[in-house]
């Protein structure tokens, strides 16, 4: 995956908090890899998420009250300290001493990922009890030398606030760093602080209705958005016997999009990409849902991750990175979604689409024919020893049926959105 933070959104009952539950499962150690933390309508600063320095013990002393999600970090580090990567201290020049994770890519392949539930995540106002995560999510940086890297990342738990504690010790066993074996851990995160893992994947389940907040597009750019129902259907004619299954994910390994990277894609060089997502922001030009340079390097790692051997599987990234980043920001009434020329922006979007991810914008749904894209989530049920690409499950373009059902939405309500 391009992110190690994602959005489920859809309607209750369809299943979302059991995906996070089974891609857990997938990893073979589900007590040790999964944490489910329910939001809860109260919470409106980082403390409620990340814990907080309390002095009402009966000393009076600081003391640090850690929270489920704090311990969860905390074990997503034991595990990669518990690997034969590196955890170690590096002094650049531009950011000064920081905690880093070093190694190989055999290594690093080892580590299972860290799955975190929030489920029911917008009963509360996410940028409140969020802010600090979102903010330290922009600062993980990968730096690739052939098989080789050096993960980094600010701290969500600060030097100074653990130092600020009268019991460290009480700190370091509430952690979970309590053993021998991690005590050149715990120094390194006394100094440094407790940053966000690598393997660790943030997956918030939300319902959009009236007991709920809304996102704004702060979040959502640091997400990937799943309409859940678009994704991972319920097919009520399977329901004893799936026909297909949910591919296993884990954490995006780059942070920076690099042109040799995408050398062995269909897309070599990554001018098919940067053509398409200028033909789609030349849409969205003076309108507030204009995107920036995250989004062209999010969709070069999104082709990056999928590696697309031909033109319909780089056509279904591009797809996909529709549906879960460019969609998901837009919304409003017939007046904001207006472009610059006065067009309806969803039927812009409509106009451009159609050409730039033809053949598989005419592929229509429920008719497995050779234009139809691959689905990049899910593979077909089928007996072992077939060939992979018997395994791959064909599906219509997302993004025209979503654009079609938000101009319904937008002409018989006078305001739309991307959210069900």
């Amino acid at each position: 995956m391009p992110k190690p933070f994602l959005l489920l959104a859809g309607i209750s009952g369809t299943g979302k908090t059991r995906f996070v539950r089974e891609q857990a499962k997938s990893t073979g150690q589900f007590n040790e890899t999964y944490c489910l933390t329910s939001v809860r309508p109260d919470w409106h600063e980082p403390s409620d998420l990340l814990g907080y320095i309390s002095r009402l013990s009966s000393s009076g002393q600081a003391e640090y009250i850690t929270t489920d999600v704090l311990q969860f970090i905390a074990k997503a580090w034991r595990a990669i300290a518990d690997s034969s990567l590196t955890i170690d201290v590096q002094n650049s020049d531009d950011q000064g001493e920081r905690l880093v994770v070093s190694g190989d890519r055999s290594t690093l392949q080892a580590v299972l990922p860290y799955w975190l539930c929030l489920d029911e995540m917008n009963l509360a106002p996410v940028e409140q009890y969020f802010a600090d995560y979102l903010s330290v999510l922009e600062t993980r940086e990968w730096d690739w030398d052939g098989d080789t890297f050096i993960y980094s990342s600010d701290a969500l738990l600060k030097p100074a606030t653990i130092n600020a504690v009268a019991d460290t010790d009480k700190l370091r066993a509430d952690l979970g760093f309590e053993l021998p074996d991690y005590d050149e851990l715990w120094e390194l995160i006394c100094q440094h602080g407790l940053a966000i893992p690598f393997n660790l994947i943030v997956a918030g389940t939300v319902n959009m209705d009236e007991t709920t907040h809304g996102f704004s597009r702060k979040v959502i750019d640091r997400a990937l958005s799943f309409d859940f129902g678009e994704f991972f259907p319920n097919d009520y004619d399977s329901f004893f016997a799936p026909a297909s299954h949910n591919k296993p994910l884990s954490y995006p390994i780059w942070s920076q999009a690099r042109k040799d990277d995408l050398t062995n894609t269909y897309d070599v060089d990554g001018s098919q990409t940067l053509a398409f997502l200028s033909a789609v922001n030349t849409a969205l030009k003076t309108t507030p849902f204009e995107l920036a340079y995250r989004a062209l390097n999010e969709l070069l790692l999104a082709v990056v991750s999928n590696q697309p051997q031909d033109e319909l599987t780089l056509k279904a990234v591009w797809d996909d990175f529709m549906m879960c980043k460019v969609l998901p920001r837009i919304e409003g009434d017939s007046d904001k979604l207006r472009t610059a020329t006065g067009e309806n922006l969803l039927a812009e979007l409509n106009k451009v689409l159609s050409v730039q991810l033809s053949p598989i914008w005419n592929a229509e749904q429920d008719n497995n024919q050779v234009s139809q894209r691959p689905d990049l989530y899910r593979e077909r049920n089928v007996s072992e020893g077939v060939s992979e690409e018997d395994k791959v499950l064909h599906i219509a373009c997302r993004t025209k049926y979503k654009l079609a059902w938000m101009k319904q939405r937008l002409d018989s309500a006078t305001f739309t959105s991307f959210w069900p």
